[in-house]
């Protein structure tokens, strides 16, 4: 059976109320916090996912394959939902299926910027045998569904050691490959034009996003990935034009919506993926209005001069 974030915070409360109390003493709260190993494993599990997803995530958005992320986490699902009805760990059946997935969209579109239809097909294949697979399931899938949402307050130690070996080879891969993906990122015609195999270097990259989605959704969960995978990569690209600076802001502001996600959702009895959309959302509303702001004091100032 999946432990869920509701029912570790219940069984905490019900045995320990008054030492949960916030008492506005921070290091104090994240002293009492870390004393629970299920806290310190979400929070080493957290970090390692908000860095793999701030450093993914901006490849995503210079590529403009926000819908391929998107489609690859629900395809996820149809592969979790595979490798419980096989008897398997429903990540075994995640990884498959995304990285499956992610050769299909870019074998069958070539571009980036041209793959939407393509991902649509694969994924409306996915989720159909999805559908199949829970209605042939006569248990009880409940770590399946825990993927829709996210468990990482049920992630054990084990888990968190997958996942720092899966955020080291992705991470390594990008760094031996960053400079002509970074280029085929920017500009698919002119890396093209240099030598660089754009269909080679997309499907490497929709394999690294498989692998990102596939480690990102136990924090997240499959229907929100967006928030850890998108939305920091979006406030970085408004921030700053500069790869190495967008990158770095970032996996800041994935790390910092994880890491407040958690600490708020140890004294308040709600999800941690709401805690965490509702940050980055809040993050991503407040630059544009900022961008908004200045935009229009830039027009009144020309106004004025002329």
């Amino acid at each position: 059976m999946a432990i869920t974030s509701t029912m570790v915070i219940r069984t905490i409360t019900s045995t320990n109320m008054n030492s949960l109390a916030f008492s506005w003493n921070i290091i104090n709260d994240l002293h009492l916090m870390l004393q629970y190993s299920f806290m310190r494993n979400a929070f080493e599990a957290g970090t390692i996912v908000a860095v793999v997803a701030g450093v993914v995530g901006y490849f995503i958005v210079i590529r403009k394959s926000a819908f391929a992320a998107h489609a690859l986490s629900h395809i996820g699902f149809a592969g979790a939902a595979g490798a419980v009805l096989a008897g398997l760990t429903p990540i075994v059946g995640l990884l498959a299926f995304t990285m499956g997935g992610g050769i299909a969209m870019s074998t069958l579109g070539r571009r980036a910027v041209n793959r939407d239809v393509q991902i649509g097909i694969v994924l409306a294949f996915m989720l159909g045998l999805g559908v199949l697979f829970i209605s042939l399931y006569t248990g009880y899938a409940t770590e399946a569904y825990s993927i829709l949402f996210g468990e990482i307050l049920g992630i054990s130690s084990r888990d968190v050691l997958v996942t720092l070996i899966a955020a080291f080879v992705l991470l390594g891969a990008i760094a031996v490959i960053y400079r002509p993906l970074l280029f085929s990122s920017l500009s698919e015609d002119i890396a093209e034009a240099r030598g660089i195999s754009i269909f080679w270097f997309g499907i490497i990259f929709m394999l690294l996003v498989a692998i990102a989605t596939s480690v990102a959704v136990q924090v997240v969960g499959v229907l929100l990935i967006f928030a850890l995978m998108v939305t920091p990569a979006a406030i970085a690209q408004r921030i700053s034009r500069r790869p190495a600076h967008g990158i770095l802001i970032s996996v800041l502001v994935a790390l910092f919506a994880t890491w407040i996600g958690l600490f708020t959702s140890f004294y308040l009895p709600y999800p941690v993926s709401f805690f965490i959309t509702t940050i980055t959302f809040a993050g991503y509303s407040a630059v544009r209005l900022i961008e908004s702001i200045s935009l229009k004091n830039k027009a009144r100032l020309m106004s004025e001069d002329i």
